[in-house]
């Protein structure tokens, strides 16, 4: 029988639903997790200012790189540059449908939205939800500058609807669709939207600018998000819109052993690093631990390959290796000092699917954390990074588990093997979920804190651990 979730644990798994329900985007993620370092004490510096002369021993740092990607780090008391980074890497971007750039659709007296789908989803769980609008939007400012602006529009103003029973016997034997065609929602009728449009809303075509976007979306639209920003549609430029569902996260099972929410891929392990530096600072351990300075990154884009300006392939952590160490011997030792957790959810054994896991690799959500190894290098734990995943989780009373691919079956991958490229050591590990992409996950609610633990333990331990392990 499953036991009750502990208060300690029952606690994280609901900071983590308040964070999620709060960041339907990787701008919200970020934006989120900033408001969170600086409750912590960490102060933002910005990539281009001269920042390295003035850090400070026992300093908290971050910065951000186009409001979507999050680095934090720490200085430790007698730091000297060549000290190795403890880092862990996660990534905010979840599968989901953004709007086009040209959005304005139109069907049969239905107002429609043209969208493009984002990652590799689970599409199908996306029809006949509430779904609703979030993202940046550039807008004017009074001075005449320009901003760029979050929005969450909190109700329902989406819907794509599936074709009734009766118009189509066959729909339970497949779940195919067009996604071009057949997976347009629907945001109103368009009688509806001619007796509700105000002159405001209208740009007439011999006004529009080559920078103007008011022909290429719905004016209805535009008047929701120039409503939700307190500006008027013309003082809109561009942006970048998601769908996202409105029903809330929460912990479910009979014994509240479950969360039941979107995007736990990636954000569980995105909220859970920023929990565990923002604890970690503020212990004693932080006023006397010497050795690595450690460090978080949420990357962007890693549903799509990770190559961007804010994905796990850009220079961020080249970067701040660099400026930490800037000379190209002391750069190497750092290197050569440094090691990376890459956390990323991971596939629990579904009950229904069992033959679908290895027979000796099938990890159980509230089971602790899962080492994920592939010899392909999908994920890039060897022995070395398991050991030390292993004995910084021992530290704290933690559990481990071991997930590897069938031999028939395709493997996914993480951030890890990209930025192992770099030199640095580093080990592939998640939390076990099931219906991983689907617009509703499934996961363990004691596994927020299992997660928390680890990261923690590595922030405390790893510089020790590391002296006692030799290699060549």
């Amino acid at each position: 029988m499953m036991l009750p979730i502990t208060q300690s644990s029952s606690e994280a798994a609901r900071r983590f639903i308040a964070f999620v329900n709060a960041s339907p985007t990787p701008f919200h993620a970020v934006t989120n997790a900033s408001i969170r370092l600086e409750a912590s004490g960490f102060k933002k510096i910005r990539e281009t200012d001269d920042w390295e002369k003035t850090l400070q021993p026992r300093g908290k740092y971050y910065f951000t790189r186009n409001q979507s990607s999050l680095v934090a780090f720490t200085i430790p008391p007698n730091w000297k540059a060549g000290a190795g980074l403890s880092i862990v890497a996660t990534h905010v971007d979840s599968p989901n449908l953004r709007v086009r750039p040209i959005s304005k659709r139109e069907k049969t007296g239905y107002l429609q939205v043209g969208v493009e789908t984002y990652g590799g989803g689970i599409w199908h769980s996306w029809f006949d939800r509430d779904l609703s609008l979030a993202g940046r939007v550039v807008v004017t400012q009074q001075d005449g500058t320009f901003q760029s602006k979050l929005i969450k529009v909190d109700r329902p103003l989406l819907r794509i609807p599936t074709l009734a029973i009766h118009l189509d016997r066959n729909v339970n034997d497949s779940l195919k669709f067009n996604q071009e065609t057949e997976f347009v929602p629907i945001l109103g009728l368009v009688a509806e939207n001619l007796n509700k449009t105000s002159k405001d809303d209208k740009v007439p075509l011999s006004n529009a600018t080559a920078a103007s976007i008011q022909g290429n979306h719905h004016p209805a639209l535009l008047s929701v998000i120039a409503n939700e920003l307190s500006v008027s549609p013309q003082e809109i430029h561009d942006f970048e819109l998601h769908l996202y569902d409105t029903q809330p996260s929460v912990l479910g099972g009979i014994n509240n052993e479950f969360m039941f929410s979107p995007r736990m891929d990636n954000q569980v392990c995105s909220f859970c690093a920023v929990d565990a530096i923002s604890t970690f600072v503020s212990s004693p351990n932080f006023n006397v631990l010497e050795g690595n300075v450690n460090c978080i990154a949420l990357f962007n884009h890693e549903e799509i390959g990770s190559v961007s300006t804010s994905g796990a392939e850009s220079s961020l952590i080249p970067s701040l290796l660099q400026r930490l160490s800037p000379s190209p011997a002391l750069h190497s030792q750092s290197v050569a000092r440094s090691f990376l957790i890459s956390a990323d959810m991971g596939h629990a054994v579904h009950p229904n699917y069992t033959s679908k896991h290895e027979e000796n690799h099938q990890p159980t959500m509230n089971g602790g954390i899962v080492i994920k190894t592939n010899a392909k290098q999908k994920y890039a734990s060897d022995a070395i990074g398991s050991f030390v995943v292993k004995k910084l989780v021992e530290r704290k009373g933690g559990k481990v588990q071991e997930y590897e691919v069938r031999n028939d079956m395709a493997c996914g991958s993480t951030v890890g093997p990209m930025l192992s490229k770099i030199g640095l050591r580093t080990v592939d590990v998640g939390n076990a979920m099931l219906s991983m992409h689907s617009i509703r996950e499934t996961a363990g609610s004691h596994d927020v804190q299992s997660a928390i633990d680890l990261f923690t333990s590595f922030f405390e331990g790893f510089a020790e651990l590391d002296k006692t392990l030799t290699l060549d």
